[in-house]
């Protein structure tokens, strides 16, 4: 398959969406009141999202239906994998943090990366609102929407989950960890 063509085969469409399917019927807490088939259907009609998934699947983000917008009439997928998605760690917060590493510079950004993947960050809201599935982030952490305000001050926001509670914190934006990748949204 050429990923830069932004779209599944047949074969691959079907697999992903056997893959999601699983997950939707084993997680029903997060999605109640959602029938499967409707989503299917919504998928279908939009095969450029399934391309998307798929890459939240690829890098480890094992995406799930969490929320449903009465007002658009989407539904939203967030990144329900237990820790932060293994092959979008070790990156630090957008460009500017990237170039402004002068030694140890990782290979990409959590800004750029989502962009190139089409989904959006989690925002802290959107981070807190996940917490209520389950404790996301014990041994990881997750980059965050950084207010603007923060940012021109060269810091960037993250979240985890320890002793029970969910934290938001600051680096600067240049720093990246083993541990710390982040969390995404698709709305299809």
């Amino acid at each position: 398959m050429n990923r830069n063509k932004k779209e599944l085969s047949p074969e691959q469409a079907k697999e992903l969406l056997d893959t999601l399917r699983i997950r939707f019927e084993k997680n029903m807490d997060r999605h109640k009141g959602i029938e499967w088939v409707k989503v299917e259907e919504r998928l279908a009609a939009r095969p450029e999202k399934l391309w998307v998934l798929d890459e939240m699947e690829i890098t480890g983000g094992e995406p799930d239906i969490v929320d449903y917008d009465k007002e658009t009439s989407e539904y939203i997928f967030y990144d329900c994998s237990a820790e932060s998605p293994k092959g979008r760690r070790s990156i630090c917060y957008d460009l500017e943090g990237l170039e402004s590493r002068k030694e140890h510079q990782p290979e990409n950004n959590a800004i750029d990366m989502a962009a190139t993947m089409g989904v959006e960050l989690l925002t802290e809201e959107q981070y807190r609102f996940l917490q209520q599935f389950g404790k996301f982030d014990t041994k990881t952490s997750s980059w965050i929407v950084t207010p603007p305000s923060i940012r021109k001050l060269g810091g960037a926001l993250f979240g985890d989950h320890r002793y029970d509670h969910v934290f938001v914190y600051h680096n600067g934006a240049q720093s990246y960890y083993a541990a710390r990748a982040f969390r995404a949204l698709l709305r299809v």
